[in-house]
């Protein structure tokens, strides 16, 4: 499982010209599910995220979490995050979870962090989306759940 999470200002999901989910000050996570993600790769990544210190204390050093701030999160599906670009030029899906599998798992976890009672809004899954954020710092950490199996 991978995720890339950027520490947002605002962020936004349009889907064929409609919000379809919006988060202020908090994370934007591109999340990413792969063959072999588990249960367990899914609440590690949770509670990763959400208790990530990544937020400015009032002296500016990053020691606050989203729980913390109170921030919220905006969750969006992206298998694109699996790609395998080692050969060729067009890069290969291989590892990416498939959709029928994925996207119940995604659901899932997006429960898992709703379980920390923050606002957590979603992208919409499969769906051709237009995201936008405004990223500060900016600061963009990629999370991989592959660790925990190492």
């Amino acid at each position: 499982m991978k995720v890339v999470l950027q520490r947002v200002a605002h962020a936004q999901v349009v889907v064929e010209d409609e919000v379809v989910g919006s988060v202020g000050s908090g994370l934007l996570a591109l999340v990413g599910l792969g063959h072999g993600d588990s249960q367990k790769d899914m609440e590690w990544m949770a509670n990763k995220m959400v208790n990530l210190r990544i937020f400015p204390d009032d002296e500016g050093k990053m020691n606050r979490s989203v729980l913390d701030i109170e921030g919220g999160i905006l969750a969006v599906s992206q298998f694109t995050l699996l790609a395998d670009c080692r050969k060729g030029r067009r890069p290969s899906f291989v590892q990416a979870m498939h959709p029928e599998q994925a996207n119940p798992m995604f659901d899932e976890f997006v429960l898992m962090l709703k379980a920390h009672k923050l606002p957590v809004e979603t992208g919409q899954f499969g769906a051709d989306m237009q995201v936008t954020l405004l990223n500060e710092g900016p600061v963009t950490i990629i999370l991989d759940s592959e660790v925990i199996h190492s």
